[in-house]
């Protein structure tokens, strides 16, 4: 395996933990399991800020209410949310209190980081923490998240805290010990190593995770990908090994940051910004973002949809109707259908000076669709 001196050096680190490696196999919340994380947390922490990005909520509800399973339906997976989360919390509290650690509950929903200002709040209340030497123990907040606005696993929500707090490393831990090559089986390898997303294309990645915990392998290699798009090395492995992986020893798989690094601000528009509406391109200008990399301007824009204020994303289509680009749209939608088909020249002679811009700037905008692939 690599020398992962990346690791063993980051100064800021987001560690994940999902449901199934805290709990027994009755489902309960396995004290044992979360003290031992704990410590191995704890290891790092005096040299290394980390924010824990931390499942459990949900099976720590369970036995309280009586019930011997994840539940299905939203409002049971809310109620045991809300009965679990104040016990995790206390549990980590009195974990890391042994090692002289204080802990800062921060619950986010899908909105607080897909909304930009939201975002920004998040990334201050973390930053802050940090500063305090807090360790932040992030989760979604099922108790009031719907089905329509929710991560629905962790992984993905890892990824975006390290996008947010600008982390140096990230550590998905699970009840696994890496990724493998194959389906499990005697003659399936561990991937101990991932320079390239395009080495895993010969690889089925598929499984949906325990029946404690809602992710899978897909879900915890797309946010490896996520974070390694923004030059942030990822470690997947168990969570048995977690003081071997939070201190750069070589377990699990590691995923090498990309060497082309993508400006955060792109990687939120392409994973994280919620669409407030549609704006419906004519050919020329799908070619011109594409292909020259341009701005939006209106004269190539058919006709739009949706409700949205200046500065919210959208999504951009191509005649056929296929989502080509996400970008941070410079007019409010009243204002639209006024612009659409007109050059800057003539926007400026019939509305003034303040009109003659971009619908979106290319410095605001994200191309997904390049030649019909998506371009990640």
């Amino acid at each position: 395996m690599s020398n992962r001196v990346d690791i063993s050096r980051a100064q800021r680190m987001v560690v994940k933990v999902g449901s199934s490696s805290l709990t027994s196999a009755d489902g309960a919340l396995d004290i044992n399991r979360l003290e031992s994380l704990v410590k191995a947390v704890a290891s790092r922490a005096p040299q290394c800020d980390i924010v824990l990005v931390s499942s459990g909520a949900i099976a720590t509800g369970l036995a309280p209410l009586g019930l011997n399973k994840r539940p299905t339906d939203l409002p049971s997976q809310q109620a045991a949310a809300s009965v679990g989360q104040s016990m995790l919390m206390a549990h980590y509290t009195q974990a890391f209190g042994a090692f002289g650690l204080t802990v800062g509950q921060v619950l986010l929903t899908a909105e607080d980081v897909t909304r930009r200002s939201h975002y920004n709040n998040a990334q201050r209340t973390l930053q802050r923490l940090l500063e305090l030497n807090v360790v932040p123990i992030v989760n979604e907040n099922d108790t009031v998240a719907t089905s329509e606005i929710r991560f629905g696993d962790n992984d993905r929500l890892a990824a975006l805290v390290a996008l947010i707090i600008q982390a140096d490393a990230l550590i998905l831990l699970s009840d696994v010990e890496g990724l493998f090559d194959g389906p499990p089986s005697a003659n399936a390898k561990l991937v101990e190593h991932v320079n390239s997303f395009d080495e895993l294309a010969g690889i089925t990645i598929g499984g949906t995770g325990s029946s404690i915990g809602s992710g899978g392998m897909a879900t915890k290699v797309e946010a490896a990908q996520i974070a390694s798009t923004a030059g942030i090395p990822v470690v997947l492995t168990s969570a048995a090994l977690a003081a071997q992986a939070i201190n750069g020893e070589s377990v699990g798989t590691y995923f090498a940051p990309a060497k082309n690094r993508r400006p955060s601000r792109v990687l939120w528009l392409e994973h994280a910004s919620a669409t407030r509406g549609r704006l419906h391109l004519d050919a020329g200008a799908v070619t011109a973002l594409v292909e020259r990399g341009s701005s939006l301007l209106p004269a190539g824009v058919t006709s739009s949809e949706g409700e949205f204020v200046s500065g919210e994303a959208v999504e951009m289509v191509d005649p056929s109707g296929t989502v080509i680009a996400r970008g941070l749209v410079g007019f409010d939608a009243s204002d639209v259908p006024g612009l659409l088909g007109k050059t800057t020249s003539a926007l400026v002679a019939e509305f003034g000076e303040g009109f003659g811009r971009e619908l979106v700037h290319r410095d605001d905008l994200v191309v997904l669709s390049r030649l019909g692939s998506r371009n990640v």
